[in-house]
Formats: C-alpha cells, sequence, structure tokens
C-alpha cells in the first residue's frame, strides 16, 4: 500500500490545502481522509471504539472524493465523532461508468479531555479541487475551509 498526503501552505491562506496521492484510487481516498482526520485531531489520542460505513455513488471520482470528505466533516459536526482511521474500497461499474465507495471510519465520540483536538474543519470546498491521474498515480488537492 502505497498512499501519501502533505499540506500545502502557499494554497490558501485562510483556509487548509493538501494534496493527497495513492497508487489507486482506493489508497487515493485513504489518503485524503486520513488528512482531514489529522487536519481534525490526532488520530493516535482517538479510541477505536465506534465505526461507521459510508456506502455511496457518482458519476465522477471527483464527486466521489468531495462526497466522501464531506461525510467526514458532517459526522464531527452532526453526530460529534471523531477518526482515527478510515479504510476505502473504490471502484467503477464498467456498464454504467459511474463510481462506487465502500468506507469505513473508525472513531469515537469528540472528547477534548483525552483527544488532542486540532482545526475545526467547516468544509471541503471547490476552490482549487482538482483529482487527476498521472500515469499510475491518483492525485486529488483539497481545499479546507476551517
Amino acid at each position: 500500500m502505497t498512499f501519501t498526503f502533505r499540506f500545502l501552505e502557499e494554497v490558501a491562506l485562510a483556509d487548509l490545502a493538501f494534496e493527497a496521492c495513492g497508487d489507486s484510487p482506493s489508497e487515493l481516498f485513504q489518503a485524503a481522509a486520513q488528512a482531514v482526520i489529522e487536519t481534525i485531531v490526532n488520530p493516535m489520542t482517538v479510541q477505536p471504539c465506534r465505526e461507521k460505513s459510508i456506502e455511496r455513488r457518482a458519476p465522477t471520482i471527483a464527486d466521489l472524493l468531495f462526497d466522501w470528505l464531506s461525510d467526514i466533516v458532517y459526522l464531527k459536526d452532526a453526530e460529534s465523532i471523531v477518526f482515527r482511521e478510515a479504510t476505502a474500497v473504490v471502484t467503477q461499474d464498467q456498464n454504467q461508468g459511474e463510481w462506487q465507495l465502500h468506507g469505513t471510519l473508525t472513531g469515537a465520540p469528540i472528547d477534548p479531555n483525552s483527544q488532542e483536538l486540532h482545526a475545526d474543519v467547516k468544509a471541503v470546498t471547490k476552490h482549487l479541487y482538482e483529482v487527476r491521474q498521472e500515469g499510475p498515480r491518483w492525485v486529488a488537492r483539497v481545499v479546507l475551509d476551517i
């Protein structure tokens, strides 16, 4: 498994930007999810006591990634959950061309006494948003509204 992410300090001043990479769409989704998770909290301080399954479909891989990352932010706000890790299986339906995600988020309720909380991410934005394939690698650039 080879996926990475790095924060892009020169892209957004009031927001936070990152670039995620993976050798497959699944790895790209895991890297991008981990970047969002680590923007919100130190994942090593989150106990893996709750699991959330995410099933999504979208016409493009960019739409699917946007929805996946938005789900992480939504669950933080709506259910007061932060996450330790994410797994993702991303496939494309060859007949319809539609992209599919089977994702799992593992985490715990927000607890400022035991968790090292970072930025309060408000949303994933479309500003400079991009998903592309570079040879065998998949790359995404994402700006988060914090």
